[in-house]
C-alpha cells in the first residue's frame, strides 16, 4: 500500500517559483467570461438562465459564465447517478483507489494553474491558494490508501463451525454541496470520499467559486473517472439544490457552509418522502466562533503570531478563524501593546500582488455583513483599529480589532466571516475556559500557556472538535488533525481521519455456517522409536524365566 504524506507548499520567496506563478495568473486571466456547462453522465448541458462568477479583488471583472440549474435538470443528474451506481458500486476498491492516485498527480501537475484561479475567483493570497491546492491533493492521496485498508475489513474474533465477516458497502447517489472558501480542498475532498466509497455523486459548488470547481471537473474527466460517477450541476441553492435535499433517492447529503443553510438540510432531510426506503445521511460542517486563550504563563511573542495569523489569514473567512480572544488580566496590556502594531501593518490589497496579506471579502453580500457586525460591536465595545472599508476595486475591509467584549454580545457570540476580533478579558485560566465555552459552536480553539496543569485541565474541558496548544487554530493537516466539531459546528465528521469512510459507507455483517465434519480417530504412525520399544519389550517377555504352576 502506499505511504500517505502531505503535499508540501510551494516556497513562493524563490526567484523561480514567483515566476511560474506569475505565469498561471497571466494565463488564467486570459481565459476570464468563458461559458461553462453543467456536466451530467458526460453530457454538456446549456440553459437559458445563466449567471456569473467576479472576481472580488476587482468587483465588475466576470471570471466566468455558468448555468442556473433547474429541477428538471436535478432530475436528470438523479437519474444518471442512479443508473451509474448500479454497476460502480461493485468496482473493486483498488481499481476506486486508482482514480483518486490518479487526480492527486493530474492536480500536481495543475497546482500553479489552480492556485490563480483561486487568487481571482476566491480572493485568496498565494500562500493561502497554495495551502488549498495541497489539501485537495492530500485528500485523494489520503481517501485512495483509507480505502484500501478498509476493504480489507475490520479483525473479526473466530467462532468454530463458522466464517464471519464485515463488510463496507456504498450508500447511493450523494449530494455535495461545497463552499467558496475552500473551494478545490473542501469540494475534492467531500466529493472523492464519497465516490472512492462506490457511492455516485451530484457535485454542486458554491455560487461564488464554480470556475475552480470546473476545473476541478476537468480533472476528474482527465483521470477517466467512469461517465456519471461525478456530475456537476451549477447555480444557486433553490431550485434544484433544495429540491435535491429533499429528493427520495438522495442516500446522503455532504455539506459544508453557514449554521442556517446546514439547519435547512438538516430539517428538509430528516423529513422522510413518498418511497424513501431510508434515513438520510447528512454529514455537515457549519462554521464557528472560535477562540484562542492566551495564559499570564504563555509566550507573548508566539501567542501574537498565532492570533494575527488565525484571525485575518483569508480576511478572516475561514470556519476555524479566530474571532474570539481571550487575554487573562494579568498580560492584557502586554500583549495588546505588542498586538495592535502587527494588525496596523498588514497590507491590504488586490491578491494578484504577492505582497498584499490582506484581500478581498468574497462578495457584497459578506461585505456589508461584516460592516454592520462591526457597527453593533462598537456599540458594545470600542474599536482599536479597521473598523471600515480599504481603498480599491474590490470588496476590501481592514483588519478590525474590538476590545472591552463581554460574554454577552453578540460580536462574542455570533459568526460574522469577516477580519474582525472581539478582546475579552479573563479574570483567570478557569475564568478563559468558561469563556470560551459560552457560545453554541464547538469548532477550533487554541491556548497559549506554559503551564502542564493548565494545559491538561484545558484538554479535557475545552468544548471544540479541534484543540491546539501553543499554536495558531488554523491549519488542519489531512491525516495528521482530522477536522469537525461539536455542536452547532457541525456533526463532527472529522474529514481527513481515519473515521471518516465510514460516513460514506454502511457495515454488512456476513456469516457463514459450516456442517459439521464427523472426527475419524487414525491409528498413530509408528515411530523408529515405538518400534525400538516393542521390540524391547517382546524379548524381556520371551527371556523372563516362567514360574512354576502349583500342584
Amino acid at each position: 500500500m502506499k505511504m500517505f504524506r502531505t503535499e508540501k507548499y510551494n516556497d513562493f520567496t524563490k526567484p523561480e517559483i514567483r515566476k511560474k506563478m506569475e505565469k498561471a495568473l497571466s494565463l488564467v486571466q486570459t481565459q476570464f467570461a468563458r461559458e461553462y456547462s453543467i456536466i451530467i453522465g458526460g453530457k454538456r448541458v446549456r440553459l437559458d438562465k445563466k449567471f456569473h462568477s467576479y472576481n472580488p479583488s476587482k468587483k465588475d471583472e466576470i471570471v466566468g459564465t455558468f448555468q442556473e440549474a433547474d429541477i428538471a435538470t436535478a432530475d436528470r443528474a438523479m437519474e444518471i447517478a442512479l443508473e451509474t451506481f448500479k454497476s460502480w458500486r461493485y468496482t473493486p476498491a483498488k481499481t476506486r483507489a486508482n482514480y483518486l492516485f490518479k487526480i492527486a498527480n493530474i492536480i500536481r501537475k495543475r497546482r500553479f494553474e489552480l492556485d490563480a484561479w483561486m487568487v481571482y475567483e476566491s480572493g485568496k493570497n498565494w500562500l493561502e491558494a497554495d495551502a488549498d491546492v495541497a489539501e485537495a491533493i492530500d485528500f485523494c492521496d489520503y481517501y485512495a490508501t483509507e480505502v484500501l485498508r478498509y476493504a480489507k475489513g475490520p479483525k473479526l474474533h473466530r467462532y468454530p463451525g463458522e466464517k464471519n465477516e464485515q463488510v463496507y458497502i456504498p450508500l447511493g447517489v450523494g449530494l455535495v454541496i461545497a463552499p467558496w472558501n475552500f473551494p478545490l480542498a473542501i469540494l475534492c475532498g467531500m466529493a472523492s470520499a464519497a465516490f472512492v466509497n462506490g457511492n455516485t455523486v451530484i457535485m454542486k459548488p458554491s455560487e461564488d467559486s464554480p470556475a475552480i470547481a470546473a476545473k476541478f471537473m476537468e480533472i476528474i474527466e482527465q483521470a477517466k473517472v467512469p461517465i456519471g460517477v461525478v456530475n456537476f450541476l451549477t447555480g444557486h441553492g433553490k431550485p434544484a439544490a433544495d429540491y435535491l435535499v429533499r429528493h427520495p433517492k438522495v442516500r446522503f447529503i455532504c455539506f459544508t457552509g453557514s449554521k442556517a443553510v446546514g439547519l435547512h438540510i438538516v430539517e428538509h432531510a430528516g423529513k422522510t418522502q413518498p418511497g424513501q426506503i431510508w434515513i438520510k445521511r447528512v454529514i455537515a460542517e457549519m462554521g464557528g466562533k472560535d477562540f484562542i486563550i492566551v495564559d499570564s504563563e504563555a509566550d507573548i511573542d508566539s501567542a501574537v503570531n498565532g492570533v494575527r495569523a488565525s484571525a485575518y489569514s483569508l480576511q478572516g473567512q475561514k470556519c476555524s478563524a479566530c474571532s474570539r480572544l481571550i487575554l487573562d488580566d494579568k498580560i492584557y496590556d502586554e500583549f495588546m501593546r505588542k498586538f495592535i502594531p502587527t494588525v496596523e501593518a498588514i497590507k491590504i490589497g488586490p491578491v494578484k500582488d504577492y505582497n498584499n496579506y490582506l484581500g478581498p471579502v468574497i462578495n457584497e453580500t459578506a461585505f456589508n455583513s461584516i460592516l454592520e457586525y462591526i457597527k453593533i460591536g462598537k456599540s458594545e465595545g470600542t474599536l482599536v483599529c479597521g473598523g471600515e472599508s480599504a481603498p480599491g476595486d474590490g470588496w476590501f475591509i481592514k483588519p478590525t480589532v474590538l476590545v472591552d467584549i463581554e460574554p454577552h454580545h453578540r460580536i462574542f457570540q455570533e459568526e460574522i466571516f469577516g477580519p474582525v476580533l472581539a478582546v475579552t478579558r479573563a479574570r483567570d485560566f478557569d475564568h478563559a475556559i468558561e469563556l470560551a465555552n459560552s457560545t453554541v459552536y464547538g469548532l477550533t480553539g487554541a491556548v497559549y500557556t506554559k503551564n502542564r496543569k493548565k494545559i491538561e485541565k484545558a484538554k479535557r474541558e475545552a468544548s471544540v472538535g479541534n484543540f491546539y496548544i501553543n499554536r495558531k487554530c488554523t491549519g488542519a493537516l489531512v491525516g495528521i488533525q482530522p477536522f469537525g466539531g461539536f455542536n452547532m459546528s457541525g456533526t463532527d465528521s472529522k474529514a481527513g481521519g481515519p473515521d471518516y469512510m465510514l460516513l460514506f459507507t454502511q457495515a454488512k455483517s456476513i456469516c457463514e455456517r459450516f456442517p459439521a465434519k464427523k472426527v475419524v480417530r487414525k491409528k498413530k504412525k509408528a515411530t523408529k522409536k515405538t518400534t525400538k520399544k516393542k521390540a524391547k519389550k517382546a524379548i524381556k517377555k520371551k527371556t523372563k524365566p516362567r514360574r512354576k504352576k502349583r500342584r
